[in-house]
């Protein structure tokens, strides 16, 4: 049974998957659509996009910050 450090530490993993996944498919995105002139609403969509992810991220940071203060 795993116990609550290592649940933490899972979501903290998870949180820094996300985030890094979010920014590599975001500038991704942004270079290769540049390059092969996409549609402003395709970057439009990736900006969003990331930004939900990273909003996100900082929510379940502050909840796993605010759980471990506990």
């Amino acid at each position: 049974m795993a116990g609550p450090d290592h649940s933490e530490a899972r979501q903290a993993k998870v949180i820094a998957i996300v985030l890094v996944l979010a920014m590599g498919l975001w500038l991704f995105v942004l270079s290769v659509g540049d390059q092969y002139g996409w549609p402003p609403k395709v970057f439009f969509l990736a900006d969003l996009s990331a930004g939900a992810a990273f909003l996100w991220t900082m929510v379940a940071t502050y909840r796993l910050w605010r759980k471990r203060q506990a």
